[in-house]
Order: C-alpha cells, then sequence, then structure tokens
C-alpha cells in the first residue's frame, strides 16, 4: 500500500478530478473523502466516472471533520475560498497539506483584501514546479499552494521571457478563455448550458479577477512586488468559452529591445527543456485546448509581433489538469518523495 491520502471537497469538479487520479495513482491509498454538502451521499452517485473502482465504489462522502481526515498522511483540500485556512488550523501540524484554492497563494495581505472577503491566512510556499528552485522548496515543505488555472497558464507563458530581459514587466495583456468547469460546480444562470452554447463571453473585465495578484507576484519573483513598487503590471481579461474545460491563454507584452526578438523562442525552448508536462510546439503550431484535454500538460508557442515590438505567447492546458488536479498530485508527488510523474500522464484525449 502506497502512502494514505485524504480529499477536502471532493464532490467539486476539481475533487473528482483529484479522486480519477488517485484512483489511479500506484503509490498513492485513498483514505478519508469528504464533502460536506454532500455528506452521507454516495461518491459514484456524484462522480459516476469512478464507478467500479474498490476503493470508491461503495464510499459515501463524509463530513468536513478534522478529526477523521487527521488519518491520512496528506490532505488534498479543494474548498472555496476561506474554507481551507480554517480547516488547515484545525489539523496536527504532521500532516502534509496541498490546497488547491486561493488561500494561501498571495504574499501580500493588502491585496488578498482587496480580492477576497475572507481574513489573510498567510502564504505557503507556491507549488509550481516548474519555476526555478520550486521543486527544492516544494519537497522541502509540508504546507503548499497549488496555482489557480489561468495563473499556470500565464506564468508558464511568460516568466522566462521577462526572467530573460526579453519582455518589459510594466506591459503585460492578457485574454484567456476558460471552459465552464473553472467556474465550480454551483448552479448559476450564466452558466447553464442554453446561456454557454455557442456564446462566448468576456467577465470580471478591468483588473477585477483574483489571478491578477497571484501573476503579478509570480510572473517576474525578481521584481515582483506588486502592489508596492509597481514594477510589474498586467491587464488580464478572462472570458468563458463553450467548453467543458481547457484554457487558451493568449499572453502579449512589449519587447525590451530590437534584438529580443530573435530569442524568444530559443529562450522558451530552453527554460522547459526536458520538463515532462510543459512542451513547447514545433515552430507553426499552434496550441489548442483539446490536445491537452486530461492531462497535466501545458502546450506552448511563441511568436513576436515586430509590427507593434511584442512578444505573443500562447498557452493551453486543461484547468482541472494542470490546472488545478494534475498539478496537486504533481505536487503531492514531490513532497512525498515520489516519482514527479506517477499517476500522470502529459497526452491528452483529443478528439
Amino acid at each position: 500500500m502506497g502512502a494514505r491520502v485524504a480529499v477536502a471537497g471532493a464532490s467539486g469538479y476539481a475533487g473528482g478530478e483529484l479522486l480519477r487520479l488517485l484512483a489511479g495513482h500506484p503509490d498513492l491509498e485513498i483514505g478519508p473523502v469528504a464533502a460536506h454538502g454532500s455528506a452521507g451521499m454516495s461518491v459514484t452517485a456524484l462522480h459516476p466516472q469512478l464507478s467500479g473502482h474498490p476503493s470508491l465504489h461503495d464510499q459515501v462522502f463524509a463530513p468536513t471533520d478534522p478529526e477523521l481526515l487527521a488519518d491520512a498522511e496528506l490532505l488534498f483540500t479543494a474548498l472555496p475560498h476561506g474554507e481551507s485556512a480554517q480547516l488547515a488550523a484545525a489539523l496536527p501540524a504532521h500532516i502534509k497539506i496541498i490546497d488547491l484554492g486561493a488561500d494561501f497563494r498571495l504574499e501580500d495581505a493588502e491585496a488578498w483584501a482587496r480580492y477576497y472577503p475572507a481574513p489573510y491566512a498567510g502564504r505557503w510556499t507556491y507549488g509550481l514546479p516548474e519555476l526555478p528552485g520550486a521543486r527544492d522548496q516544494i519537497t522541502a515543505s509540508t504546507t503548499v499552494a497549488a496555482p489557480g488555472c489561468y495563473a499556470t497558464a500565464c506564468i508558464l507563458a511568460l516568466a522566462p521571457l521577462l526572467a530573460a530581459n526579453l519582455v518589459e514587466p510594466s506591459d503585460v495583456v492578457i485574454v484567456a478563455a476558460s471552459g465552464t468547469s473553472g467556474a465550480g460546480r454551483s448552479l448559476r444562470p450564466d452558466l447553464l448550458g442554453s446561456e454557454v452554447m455557442g456564446s462566448m463571453s468576456a467577465y470580471q473585465v478591468g483588473g477585477t479577477h483574483r489571478h491578477t495578484p497571484e501573476i503579478e507576484q509570480t510572473i517576474y519573483p525578481e521584481r515582483s512586488v506588486v502592489p508596492r513598487s509597481g514594477q510589474v503590471r498586467i491587464s488580464f481579461t478572462p472570458t468563458l468559452a463553450p467548453m467543458a474545460r481547457g484554457i487558451l491563454a493568449t499572453c502579449t507584452a512589449r519587447l525590451a529591445s530590437a534584438d529580443a526578438a530573435a530569442q524568444l523562442r530559443d529562450t522558451l525552448a530552453a527554460a522547459y527543456r526536458g520538463e515532462p508536462f510543459v512542451h513547447v510546439l514545433a515552430e507553426g503550431r499552434w496550441p489548442g485546448t483539446g490536445a491537452t484535454l486530461g492531462s497535466n500538460a501545458a502546450h506552448l508557442q511563441v511568436a513576436a509581433d515586430t509590427h507593434v515590438g511584442r512578444a505573443i505567447v500562447i498557452c493551453a492546458l486543461d484547468n482541472l489538469g494542470k490546472g488545478a488536479a494534475g498539478q496537486a498530485i504533481q505536487i503531492a508527488n514531490l513532497m512525498l518523495g515520489l516519482p514527479e510523474t506517477a499517476g500522470l500522464t502529459a497526452h491528452g484525449v483529443t478528439p
């Protein structure tokens, strides 16, 4: 038997994807599965894709009880923003925790207060393994904040170019499309099939999306001290696409010099050479969400628009995979000393 893990918030889309990945993981054992609002309900009634798995076939969701969840070596929390911090405070210190929510992502208390109603709970190790030095930090940590889905796509796209001083950190524009599962499983009129099918729409326009400060603080660590210095600035516009899952982020930034355009592709490729899940596509091929569906992969491509002096990086990923549950499994593998790729795939399921 492998390490015993628990999931809090297992009734949501990210929680269900976590259970699916855990069900096929060779080195992890599924322990308590909690979902407070669905306590007593059959796991497979809510997640029929898990039918037949011996650990879940007859299991019911438990209440979100700290004593019950403490019966695990590692806990995944896939809870609404503000709830993970309360649960973590009630758990023994020896339990490793990976939070898929936003509670512990932000380093700036003022930024947190502008975007979230709950009290600021501090910052945990930021769990994006592909960032320089991040693997060592994750491996040494007992508590890790998994990045947001939009943030993962945007940071992977632009961080290497900013670190190489090829683009200006003060002029970054991002327009990203997400599938409806990114909004969670709660019933909302604007997420009804008849509202979404055949239509795209923008939302939280004007810098109001909660991933904005997360991207700004992480995308360029050497100078990311927003909002205090104002050196890193992004304009982020999210859009809702008529698909269940996936993110396509179009990230642009002003080129730092006339010579920068020729260095973009080599710099991006060098940053992710040898990475198991982040792939810079061959020249002329552009990322699409279908190719990453069901995987922990992120696909990237870059070009220079010399007409206006801007770099353009496109990133596609599965918002429930590399953007949430897959990334959390990748983090857990590092924290538990397992092969980083265990239980994960970089191959999508298109069509």
